[in-house]
């Protein structure tokens, strides 16, 4: 039988130190993180939401109404005007520019792209435009009077392109979107493929699968993840679409109005209308209508994974 005996006081004390030693290393490096997370997220979000629960009165001031913000807000029409735009934009938009991200990705990862290289640079460039240069770039080439679109319409002799019509606006600002996120996207597949390890592909090679099979027996699996992650972004993205349509405003004022995204319709009533509870009421929402989706495509990608 055998007896175990306790450790000297003096021994114990020094695992401590060294204990909350070590802790108070971990604090210093999370730290400055922790101080900013608070700051520039936590406390403008806690804000936001202790602004939404008030009403600018003309007697009494700022009053405390509770849900009354978020009661109009589920009947406003204008924002889900928007918010069904946007929707629409999203489910259209987001699944076109993935395939293409994809599949060049997967034209450049492969062996028989010469200059693959060059591609992957060309592609990823207009992401590294600045986003304002880039839509104002493509609102010049969109203007049907001053344009390239004006410039090949008077080579026909019609008004053939006219991108600010009301029917083909969300469509400029998708090729926009989409222009701009390419390449992004493209290196995320990129770099998930890079992890694959080579002797599957051998072991491919062996068994006699050409590219396509390749292609769907093991990189599509091993992208997955990447997949998920791409999407969640551009899903917060497209809610968050906001520069493309404002900077277009002053060219298409007719087509676009000042809800035509609830991140526009929430900036101008903020510092057009100077309705700052209502507007952090708008924003609080479709945060949380954001969240919601972004996490339902995450859960739902993680157990496709587990699969």
């Amino acid at each position: 039988m055998t007896t175990t005996t306790a450790p000297p006081p003096a021994v114990r004390t020094a695992r401590k130190r060294r204990r909350v030693s070590v802790e108070q290393r971990g604090w210093l490096f999370v730290g400055p993180f922790a101080v900013v997370f608070a700051l520039v997220f936590l406390a403008p979000l806690a804000y936001a939401l202790y602004l939404s629960f008030f009403r600018e009165q003309i007697v009494g001031g700022n009053a405390f109404v509770g849900f009354e913000n978020y009661l109009t807000a589920f009947a406003d029409p204008k924002l889900w005007d928007g918010f069904l735009r946007v929707l629409l934009f999203l489910l259209i938009q987001v699944p076109i520019m993935l395939v293409l991200a994809l599949a060049a990705a997967l034209a450049i990862d492969s062996a028989r792209l010469h200059a693959a290289g060059f591609y992957r640079i060309v592609i990823f460039l207009p992401y590294a435009v600045p986003a304002v240069v880039a839509v104002l770039m493509w609102g010049y080439i969109y203007g049907d009077q001053f344009g390239l679109a004006g410039n090949i319409n008077d080579l026909l002799g019609a008004q053939v392109l006219r991108p600010f019509l009301p029917e083909w606006m969300m469509v400029s600002i998708g090729n926009i979107v989409t222009w701009q996120f390419i390449g992004y996207n493209m290196l995320i597949f990129y770099s998930s493929l890079k992890t694959i390890p080579g002797e599957l592909y051998e072991a491919a090679s062996l068994d006699g699968a050409g590219a396509w099979r390749t292609i769907a027996s093991i990189k599509i699996p091993a992208l997955r993840g990447s997949i998920v992650i791409a999407t969640i972004f551009s899903i917060i993205g497209s809610f968050q679409l906001f520069n493309e349509p404002n900077i277009l405003k002053p060219l298409a004022p007719n087509t676009i109005t000042t809800f035509f995204t609830p991140n526009m319709y929430a900036y101008n009533l903020s510092f057009a209308g100077q309705q700052y509870n209502y507007a952090a009421t708008v924003a609080i929402i479709m945060g949380v209508i954001t969240a919601v989706i972004a996490y339902v495509v995450q859960l739902r990608g993680s157990r496709q994974e587990m699969r």
